[in-house]
């Protein structure tokens, strides 16, 4: 299984780490079950080649929401490498019996298949036509295709229609799912058509050089792609450009759930920089939110490059993975820098005993055992063999996923166990932790949990509200607001109604409402910044 090739002691070691921060999830189960997608590109059946690249953005996109959703889809280097070790080429396009072959080779439940055909006009032209799009589930472990779901736009709309395709899979998958179909159409945001198609285009090139213009032009026309910078950021460093990829990485705001790959890339763009300090910098913001012990070791390193003790750090992250060699390998040499000599060598032999053909470990361990007791490792340019600690570089998009996902998982057996007022509140506070990123599809499940837990919950609804007006669904936010204000009065509801009201230029009842929220909590920055400029437009408010 090609996930489990990248991720299985990361996998582990973030299990570890979880579990040590929160040890009343040990009881919860550990294993995700029937919930792995692989997304193929779907078919082009409108004769022209040059749209193939339509087939290709559909495994992105539906990646993106059907991962919201609380599905794990199997990443575009795995697929990648699935095919390489089937003899396919990158661009194949399987049939259903090959599909299956590759959805077992990762260890998938599910494959998503699709085509899609576009009607030119008259001219012979594609540009603003309709797009129609087909896609079925197919089950692995049942052998059963599902009914045909379509969906169709203008070709400028292709993101939406890719979005609404995502929502009509995802409720194939679960038909429990109670997000609505509003809220995967906003939860990407909006792209321009020729961004994307760079973006898509970028992502699946043939050559670096390629790769890096396309990318570079989804990047101008649409600067704020969080999408297409972290691909451009990441290309930039692969072409080892690192000054370039940590100032595009460095874009992605810190809010943004990719700024976690963003910065462990801009770390080692800045190590490679020799800029050791901007390096733990960016390791250490991972680590803060990630502590895996890959994350934890790069922080090290980097501070260990400044002549900084990280004994601390690389003892953490040998505790926590201590399956992994380069771990003690690098404890050990942290150690000989203070001069424990004796606990030097046990990492010394540790490491050997997991890799013994290790040359530099055996090195370093005939260096310490010679050494007096208390001897420090010194820099010396005369010496055959002069240790340093070992840096990981590679970030492994599906290990991170999975093991967030474990984690999903295990926090959603624990909450089980609540009483329904506590598990709505908890539900509550992670949709609005979610909605403060603007991660609209996810604030919508917690809101949903709640309700299911406490329908009575007045801040679930006013969390609706929210979502419904980010959403585009006036009508929607507005008796969600209603509703959550007969439950009990709220600032957030009344805000959404004087917004909705302030847009319809029904001044006078969007000053009573932002009246009434700012009674409720006089320094609610929000009912102030509304008050202001209902003021500035000649409107009192009570």
């Amino acid at each position: 299984m090609v996930i489990r090739r990248f991720a299985p002691r990361l996998l582990n070691s973030f299990l570890l780490v979880a579990t040590a921060l929160a040890p009343t999830l040990l009881s919860a189960q550990t294993t995700p079950g029937g919930r792995f997608i692989l997304v193929l590109p779907f078919e082009n059946r409108s004769g022209n080649p040059s749209l193939d690249w339509i087939g290709n953005s559909f495994p992105d996109t539906l990646d993106k929401r059907l991962n919201s959703a609380g599905f794990l889809t199997i990443s575009h280097d795995d697929r990648v490498f699935a095919l390489t070790h089937l003899g396919l080429p990158a661009n194949f396009r399987p049939s259903r019996a090959t599909a299956i072959r590759i959805a077992q080779q990762l260890d998938a439940n599910y494959v998503i298949i699709g085509s899609y055909t576009i009607q030119p006009d008259s001219d012979n032209k594609v540009t603003n036509n309709n797009l129609t799009i087909q896609s079925q589930v197919l089950s692995i472990d049942q052998l059963r295709l599902s009914p045909p779901v379509q969906d169709g736009a203008e070709l400028d709309h292709l993101y939406d229609a890719e979005n609404a395709i995502a929502w009509k899979i995802a409720r194939v998958l679960d038909p429990h799912l109670n997000v609505a179909e509003q809220t995967f159409l906003a939860a990407g945001g909006s792209v321009p058509l020729p961004a994307f198609e760079d973006y898509i285009r970028g992502i699946n090139a043939p050559t670096p050089a390629e790769a890096l213009q396309r990318l570079q032009d989804a990047a101008a026309l649409s600067p704020g792609y969080v999408d297409a910078l972290l691909a451009l950021g990441k290309q930039q460093y692969t072409t080892r450009n690192f000054n370039d990829a940590a100032a595009t990485l460095a874009k992605i705001p810190a809010s943004n759930p990719q700024a976690l790959e963003a910065n462990f890339y801009i770390g080692l763009a800045r190590f490679n920089s020799a800029n050791y300090a901007a390096a733990a910098t960016a390791f250490e913001f991972v680590a803060n939110r990630l502590p895996l012990p890959e994350v934890v070791n790069d922080q090290a390193v980097a501070l260990a490059r400044q002549g900084k003790d990280a004994a601390a750090l690389f003892q953490q992250a040998s505790s926590v993975d201590p399956s992994d060699e380069d771990y003690h390998y690098n404890l050990s040499i942290s150690l000989y820098r203070r001069g424990d000599t004796a606990a030097a060598l046990q990492q010394a032999d540790a490491a050997l005993k997991l890799k013994p053909h290790d040359n530099e470990a055996g090195e370093l361990r005939a260096q310490i055992s010679i050494a007096p007791a208390g001897a420090k490792l010194a820099a010396n340019p005369d010496s055959a063999f002069s240790p340093l600690e070992r840096i990981r570089r590679i970030y492994s998009e599906t290990g991170f996923r999975q093991a967030a996902f474990q984690l999903d998982e295990l926090r959603a057996a624990r909450m089980a166990a609540l009483p329904s007022a506590k598990r709505s509140a908890e539900y509550t506070d992670l949709g609005r932790q979610y909605l403060s990123q603007g991660l609209l599809l996810e604030a919508e499940q917690q809101f949903q949990f709640a309700l299911t837990a406490d329908p009575r919950s007045a801040a679930a609804h006013a969390g609706l509200a929210q979502i419904r007006e980010r959403s585009g669904s006036s009508a929607d936010a507005r008796n969600e607001a209603q509703q959550s204000l007969k439950l009990q009065p709220n600032a957030d509801a009344l805000l959404v109604l004087a917004r909705l009201d302030l847009a319809q230029n029904h001044l006078p009842a969007s000053a009573n409402e932002v009246s009434r929220a700012l009674r409720l909590e006089p320094t609610n920055t929000a009912a102030i910044a509304m008050r202001q400029s209902l003021l500035q437009r000649g409107q009192t408010v009570p």
